[in-house]
């Protein structure tokens, strides 16, 4: 979601491409990434480019939404496939980099130098990830392992300690958000529901969709009151209204 309140998706009838859905709910073609990319995730930095985790490319990705230019903004061979994306009010970029086929994962921390550093090695399968309201604590889960990890972050945006932040029986997890309260939505792959948890680790609720596979969501409309949620196997978003604005 961009600052005056369009919603941007990958994939938007195609792979390779991006989306743009106005408030009147039009969507429309806003721009196809280079051959070889496929974006997962976007978010905003402060100057109002965007950027996106090129999965196929290896890549994090800039677009210019006025010029549409897309450049690279960073690229690394190590990356397996940079997943899922947050950005820091100082414009630091986490990225999760799952390796699927070996139920591994990594996380990385690019700053505005874009220079990529290895924040973690050896995770379980890295998916979704976010930051505290605060900016002092870094969520991330592990989808096949389906466990929730919150991190501690120092002025510099670099971990100084982690505990398990949650554990789940079953169902996949992959995209996540606070609210403005900090509280944690997770999108619960395969269950079809949307898990909001308290920043002390208590799950509040369960929010039911239509759909199943529950992939990403964020917060937009007036006031930041309404979740917008993808959902694979119906190709297309639900959304859902939520008393705390989102961060």
């Amino acid at each position: 979601m961009d600052k005056d309140g369009n919603l941007f998706v990958v994939n938007f009838q195609k792979d390779g491409t991006i989306g743009k859905v106005g408030e009147d709910g039009k969507a429309e073609l806003f721009a196809e990434l280079p051959e070889g990319s496929t974006g997962n995730s976007i978010q905003f930095l402060s100057d109002g480019n965007m950027v996106i985790a090129d999965f196929t490319g290896h890549n994090i990705l800039m677009l210019n939404p006025s010029t549409k230019e897309i450049s690279v903004y960073v690229h690394d061979d190590r990356f397996n496939q940079p997943n899922d994306l947050c950005v820091s009010s100082k414009d630091i970029i986490y990225a999760s980099d799952p390796d699927w086929k070996n139920s591994k994962g990594r996380l990385w921390k690019v700053g505005t130098d874009r220079i990529p550093v290895l924040l973690k090695a050896d995770m379980g399968t890295t998916n979704g990830l976010c930051l505290s309201p605060d900016e002092k604590t870094l969520y991330v889960n592990e989808s096949a392992q389906r466990k929730i990890w919150a991190f501690d972050l120092d002025e510099a945006g670099n971990i100084t300690g982690e505990k398990e932040f949650a554990v789940f029986e079953d169902f996949g997890l992959d995209g996540m958000k606070c609210d403005s309260k900090g509280n944690l939505y997770v999108t619960r792959y395969g269950k079809g529901t949307v898990a909001v948890f308290s920043p002390h680790g208590e799950l509040l609720r369960e929010i039911e969709l239509k759909g199943k596979n529950v992939s990403n969501l964020t917060f937009g409309g007036r006031n930041k009151q309404t979740a917008f949620v993808t959902l694979q196997d119906r190709k297309g978003m639900e959304k859902f209204q939520v008393e705390i604005p989102g961060k």
